[in-house]
């Protein structure tokens, strides 16, 4: 896989998947833009990529707003010239405060609504308006296995992520004339810190769990749902967000693939 000459970026990529999935960027030789909005993280990211020998900048990025979107693109445009690779990985598993409360509220459904389906929506606009220009261009969308199938513990998360795997399949269908591929990773479980806030919620509201420690919890719900018994790891979305960023997947548009380790098929 070669990304030598792209231009990549990567939302959400101040830690997690997204800070992995820049780091993979920049190892096969794509510049970086690492958009976040928590700006002393990015640069942070961009700091340790340009130690690294890549070329990386760090751009402040709230993708529920329009104006930093479009600030975004054009700091990439100025700082490294072009657009060729975004990646959508932005995105929340509810409002402040959700692992102390039963059931989602209605801030749950605006917070989430807003960052993982909306920001996807708009950041992806953006990015668009200057592939177009190039006719050329690689979306990737990180959605959820939480997407594939509607759960119960948190409906508007579960919603959102399937919405980010429509969008993927209309942007996939509208820009197909325009050479830009559209994809989506679904994700399973990774010890992130978005899933140690769904471990957290876990434990206190499952009298099962007994007394335990959130990485334990995971790792039971791990051994539970996980085929091939391990969990995933920020750098596995990294490997395949490359894969499809790469000429490579030029004939692979509007489809969601799963990294899951087997906990869903379909």
């Amino acid at each position: 896989m070669d990304l030598n000459g792209k231009v990549a970026v990567v939302t959400g990529a101040g830690r997690g998947i997204g800070r992995a999935i820049a780091e993979k960027m920049a190892e096969y030789g794509a510049r970086v833009v690492v958009a976040d909005l928590a700006v002393d993280a990015v640069v942070r990211v961009a700091e340790d990529l340009t130690q690294d020998g890549h070329e990386a900048e760090a751009i402040a990025v709230d993708v529920t707003r329009a104006s930093s979107v479009d600030r975004m693109v054009r700091g990439t445009v100025a700082r490294f010239g072009q657009v060729d690779i975004l990646v959508n990985n932005a995105g929340v598993i509810a409002a402040p405060g959700w692992e102390d409360r039963n059931r989602p509220n209605d801030r749950d459904w605006d917070v989430i609504y807003s960052v993982n389906v909306k920001g996807v929506a708009k950041t992806t606009d953006a990015a668009v308006r200057r592939m177009r220009q190039r006719q050329y261009g690689k979306i990737v969308n990180i959605a959820s296995v939480a997407g594939r199938q509607g759960a119960p513990g948190n409906p508007p998360y579960n919603v959102s992520k399937a919405g980010v795997i429509s969008l993927t399949q209309a942007y996939a269908q509208e820009l197909a004339s325009d050479n830009i591929n559209v994809n989506a990773i679904c994700p399973g479980l990774l010890w992130t810190p978005m899933w140690e806030r769904i471990a957290r919620r876990t434990i206190r509201l499952d009298e099962s769990m007994g007394r335990i420690s959130p990485r334990r919890a995971f790792e039971r719900i791990v051994g539970e749902r996980i085929p091939l018994g391990r969990e995933q790891t920020p750098e596995d979305i990294g490997n395949l967000a490359v894969f499809l960023a790469s000429d490579l997947a030029e004939n692979i548009t509007g489809q969601a693939i799963n990294v899951n380790g087997g906990s869903r098929m379909d």
